[in-house]
């Protein structure tokens, strides 16, 4: 992806959070001056990846396969007490989160407002393929069901509970505009807990073409080593 790329959906997610009453910290909008001097007491959101967090999964089409997001707040096995996670997203109407699902985590994902949010649901197989099983959920903390490949479908305020090993992608729903989805769970780390069904570029390649608006979570090392 390109850096300009990047700054343009930069700008247009702080508007719509904006919109949308969602505050982010303060460091949320920190220039790389900033970053600098703050480097030793900050060293949790750089070593828990905090941030904000755009990809296009190696798709080169961000809007029809892609999703940005920023974590809040993040534990770190192993290392912190912090055993939770919390993420703000934007989906837009048919843009493809693929396929996946967590060997550790467990997540509620949650519509915070806009349109509707899809998720279709398999059972994944001891050899990581998509189980033919019926899918058991909970939405909202009441039970459902539905069979291999099955939709639910989120409406704002609405929320699904995920566990282990539930292959899962989402997307907006056609005709009813972007949403805000909130995610907690339990520590997130994207680097290893996540298996895709497809061979898939969790983090993009950036070609800088101009400079950086705000760091991602994947140029800290780049840019603050």
């Amino acid at each position: 992806m390109k850096r300009s790329e990047i700054n343009r959906i930069l700008r247009d997610a702080k508007e719509f959070l904006y919109e949308k009453n969602f505050l982010l910290p303060p460091w949320a909008y920190w220039t790389i001056d900033e970053w600098r001097e703050n480097r030793e007491n900050a060293e949790e959101i750089f070593n828990n990846m905090l941030g904000w967090d755009i990809t296009d999964f190696g798709s080169g089409d961000f809007h029809r396969r892609g999703l940005f997001l920023f974590t809040i707040r993040n534990g770190k096995f192993n290392v912190d007490k912090k055993p939770y996670a919390e993420k703000i997203m934007i989906v837009e109407e048919n843009q493809e989160t693929p396929m996946h699902y967590h060997w550790s985590k467990m997540e509620d994902i949650i519509n915070r407002g806009g349109g509707n949010l899809v998720i279709e649901l398999y059972n994944s197989t001891p050899d990581d393929k998509l189980g033919t099983t019926d899918v058991h959920y909970k939405k909202d903390g009441v039970k459902g069901s539905v069979k291999a490949g099955g939709k639910v479908v989120l409406t704002p305020g609405e929320s699904i509970s995920l566990e282990q090993g539930v292959y899962h992608r989402f997307y907006g729903e056609p005709g009813k505009g972007r949403v805000l989805v909130g995610e907690v769970s339990m520590v997130n780390d994207d680097s290893t807990d996540n298996c895709f069904l497809e061979t898939i570029g969790r983090f993009p390649t950036i070609v800088e073409d101009e400079e950086p608006l705000y760091l991602l979570v994947n140029d800290y090392i780049t840019f603050l080593s």
